[in-house]
């Protein structure tokens, strides 16, 4: 818009705001600013991904803003009161008349933005716990299944395989290959983790690269990365770097080993140490068989000289003949008894035979019977009634004529 105020005249305030917007986008001194200085009034607005802060210091305040597209980029959290270095272009916003800074670029003033993302992180997780010896899983003493998360091609893998091989080369090692650096590479270490917790049946694991700089062991302080190895149920040991490299994997993981060789020692044991180790077992427990034998030596000579004195077998021969003599007093004894019950049976036989009916009737008697009752007595009988008479060797019927 082309407003010459030389000449009076009306315009509105859209217009207005129009045409300092456009001085100001036509300025190349204000394209391309660094403005330093402390933020205050932050509003970090999640669900857009846009941040809207103002930038002051001792005398003066400047509104700001920074896109989502360039916030995603930032590698630390910006907070009230930080002191940063901003990089972008002044411009305003026609609908308030607001003048404002629009950042592109945002470091913290005096440390670099990494080291500030990774000691923001790493003061989160340790407040959320994650870092705490409480939750650290102890490491198997004989593990079977090693499961090693690294690059496929990086010599930390080679490093890893041939201590493996020579300290314990009874356990079995699965590679899961991953990039270790750039921008797939934490999402691709997370993914590892989570597949391991998903199922894996490996008793250890063991996440890791070589040494570098901080940028290309960055992939390692991921957030995501720190919780999907606290929530493993597998032992997991951090192996990033150099002995002098720290990374968040370092401090969430049940062990960290300055470097991956360490690792590959740390999760097995040495096979000639366990070897030497038996050994010195087998002596120990042939000293104390030797103890034992010693010690209970004399014990076993009075057993021995008590088994002479007592000889069992003059002992068992005793019994035995006192065993034969009771036997003989038993059956002279139960003869004699026999024979006194079988006199004693004869007598009352005798008894029995002599109050026997059938023998007196053998004798010429005979007993006379009306309606199956004996009779006594003549008096019982009548004139007509009808009788039986028993005799040694069979029954007749009669009547009583008179």
């Amino acid at each position: 818009m082309n407003t010459n105020f030389t000449t009076p005249k009306i315009i509105s305030v859209s217009a207005l705001n129009t045409y300092l917007k456009g001085l100001l986008d036509s300025d190349p001194n204000l394209q391309y600013v660094f403005v330093s200085g402390e933020i205050s009034n932050l509003t970090d607005h999640y669900s857009s991904g846009h941040i809207y802060l103002s930038l002051k210091d001792s005398k003066a305040v400047i509104k700001a803003v920074m896109f989502s597209f360039n916030a995603s980029r930032l590698r630390f959290k910006p907070q009230n009161g930080m002191k940063v270095l901003v990089r972008g272009r002044v411009s305003i916003y026609e609908p308030s008349g607001q003048y404002q800074l629009y950042i592109e670029d945002m470091q913290p003033d005096g440390i670099g933005a990494l080291t500030l993302a990774f000691e923001q992180l790493k003061e989160k997780l340790l407040k959320e716990g994650l870092f705490d010896k409480s939750h650290k899983k102890p490491l198997p003493l004989f593990p079977k299944k090693i499961t090693v998360i690294t690059s496929p091609t990086g010599a930390a893998l080679q490093d890893i395989r041939n201590i493996l091989s020579r300290r314990w080369p009874y356990a079995q090692v699965e590679l899961l290959p991953v990039l270790v650096q750039g921008e797939d590479a934490a999402f691709q270490l997370t993914n590892a983790v989570k597949s391991v917790s998903a199922g894996s049946d490996c008793d250890v694991v063991i996440i890791g690269r070589g040494g570098g700089s901080v940028e290309d062991l960055w992939a390692f302080n991921s957030e995501d990365l720190a919780r999907a190895i606290f929530a493993c149920p597998v032992p997991v040991v951090s192996a990033v770097g150099h002995e002098t490299d720290f990374t968040i994997c370092d401090f969430v993981s049940d062990m960290r080993a300055p470097t991956p060789s360490a690792a590959a020692e740390l999760v097995v044991p040495d096979r000639a140490e366990q070897a030497e180790m038996l050994l010195q077992q087998r002596q120990y427990l042939f000293s104390l068989i030797d103890r034992f034998l010693s010690k209970h030596k004399s014990q076993f000579d009075i057993f021995t000289h008590k088994i002479d004195v007592l000889d069992p077998n003059r002992e068992y021969l005793d019994k035995c003949n006192n065993l034969d003599r009771l036997s003989e007093k038993l059956k002279v004894k139960g003869e004699t008894i026999i024979a006194e019950k079988e006199k004693e049976l004869f007598g009352l036989k005798g008894s029995l035979f002599a109050l026997d009916p059938v023998s007196i009737l053998r004798r010429g008697y005979s007993v006379v019977s009306k309606d199956d009752v004996t009779v006594n007595s003549v008096e019982e009988l009548s004139e007509g009634d009808k009788i039986s008479l028993r005799f040694k060797d069979g029954t007749v019927n009669a009547e009583i004529t008179q």
